[in-house]
């Protein structure tokens, strides 16, 4: 009897996606786990195994499709998908009279699994359902294992990644307000062309609209003088080649905010209005907006605090590439604490970045310009390479005076090296 294949769980809140590319054709036979679609959700591409094993009978989609979870892909005979292991008894817990409910309030959702300490546990698990969870978002060491011996495998990664999707409120990406209004037909007054959006820009579009909806807004701006900066870059450009790296100003920026992040740490916060609670973070990553064809995406870079410039600059190389070529995975794109985005390559000067909701604050890079400054100590006006810097904040809990103590914070410290191992 056929088996059919259907589209599983990608991973928290994704509800489909588009095929970029079906990896197998009818009369293929295709072993369990093998790779069979590449997909683009509205994170990122991922590639997705087979969870049986057999020949191909009939596939019943191609590239370009827009598919949702739980579609059927494909048949296969042969072969049989595998059976979830019953999981394992566990004591009945103590039954408690249930507490009465005030009429005001409202039902609570029924609270997301709870994840593993993040520690350094050994977890059997195959290499491809490593890569699988890698790419849908999922830390493996939070998949409870149902396999033999408590072995970790595809069905569990995606039964996990169904329970998270269970566990998240629906509609919690919508912001509040009424809905935009229906547009006028265009094509009144003349010629228009209709474009679809694809998976990244609708993401993008509802993640704006909710950062801006949700959170009130400052921007304070500054210009940091990089003329010592710049000269030292030049100076060490030659040694960071050797090193097969490309010294930039943006790498050494990721530094410079790392450091500040450790002195000013409630710009390394969220908030949670409705719990009354500011979560305060005790790592590092920074994310850095990148443009590709697809549109925004802001890889991270994790642990910046504890790398140097070198390290940072290759792996932001890395991970701009990755994006840009559609390869980037969905672990790389979260976890940021802080987010850059840097317009110097295009050109502008200060400009009023959105805040990447849950962070609290964002910075915003021009272009760097020469102007004429006048030398505190003699009064002679020299020119002198000046950087506009634009950072936003969420304003309900960071005020205008810390805004502009961590804003002077960074312009000091690009100016004077020295502050960083000094305070940083």
């Amino acid at each position: 009897m056929p088996v059919p294949f259907k589209l599983p769980e990608l991973g928290e809140n994704i509800k489909g996606g588009t095929i970029v590319k079906v990896l197998v054709k009818v009369g293929d036979v295709v072993t369990k786990e093998q790779l069979v679609l590449e997909m683009e959700t509205d994170k990122a591409v991922v590639e997705v195994p087979s969870d049986a094993a057999g020949k191909i009978t009939e596939v019943y989609v191609k590239d370009g499709d827009k598919v949702e979870i739980g579609q059927l892909i494909f048949s296969l005979e042969g072969g049989e998908t595998a059976a979830p292991a019953a999981p394992p008894a566990r004591k009945p817990l103590e039954q408690k009279a249930p507490e009465p409910v005030k009429a005001s309030q409202s039902p609570e959702p029924p609270p997301a699994p709870t994840p593993a300490a993040p520690g350094h546990i050994s977890v059997a698990a195959a290499p491809s359902v490593r890569k699988f969870a890698r790419e849908i978002g999922i830390e493996i060491q939070q998949v409870p294992g149902r396999g033999d011996g408590g072995r970790i495998t595809i069905e569990d990664v995606k039964r996990f990644a169904k329970e998270l999707n269970t566990a998240r409120p629906q509609g919690a990406a919508a912001g509040p307000g009424p809905a935009a209004p229906p547009l006028p037909d265009f094509s009144r007054w003349g010629e228009v062309e209709i474009q679809p959006m694809n998976a990244v820009r609708r993401k993008t579009a509802e993640h704006m609209s909710l950062a801006w909806s949700q959170i009130p807004h400052v921007t304070q701006f500054d210009l940091a003088d990089i003329t010592d900066l710049e000269e030292r870059r030049k100076k060490l450009a030659d040694r960071a080649e050797k090193a097969g790296v490309k010294l930039t100003v943006t790498a050494m920026l990721i530094k410079t905010v790392a450091a500040a992040l450790k002195v000013f740490p409630k710009f390394n916060a969220s908030l949670n209005v409705a719990g009354g609670e500011v979560v305060l973070k005790k790592f590092y990553h920074v994310g850095v907006a990148v443009d590709t064809e697809r549109g925004l995406l802001v890889p991270v870079v994790r642990d910046a605090d504890k790398k140097n410039i070198l390290q940072i600059a290759a792996e932001l190389s890395r991970l701009a590439e990755k994006a840009r070529s559609g390869k980037i995975g969905l672990e790389e794109l979260q976890g940021g604490t802080f987010t850059i985005t840097n317009l110097g390559g295009i050109g502008g000067t200060h400009f009023t970045p959105i805040v990447n909701y849950p962070e609290v604050a964002i910075l915003g890079i021009g272009r760097a310009r020469r102007e004429p400054a006048f030398a505190d100590k003699d009064g002679c006006c020299k020119p002198r390479l000046r950087l506009p810097l634009s950072l936003s904040y969420d304003h309900r809990l960071i005020d205008g005076a810390d805004g502009a103590r961590f804003l002077r914070w960074i312009v000091e410290a690009i100016e004077e090296p020295l502050l960083i191992p000094l305070e940083g």
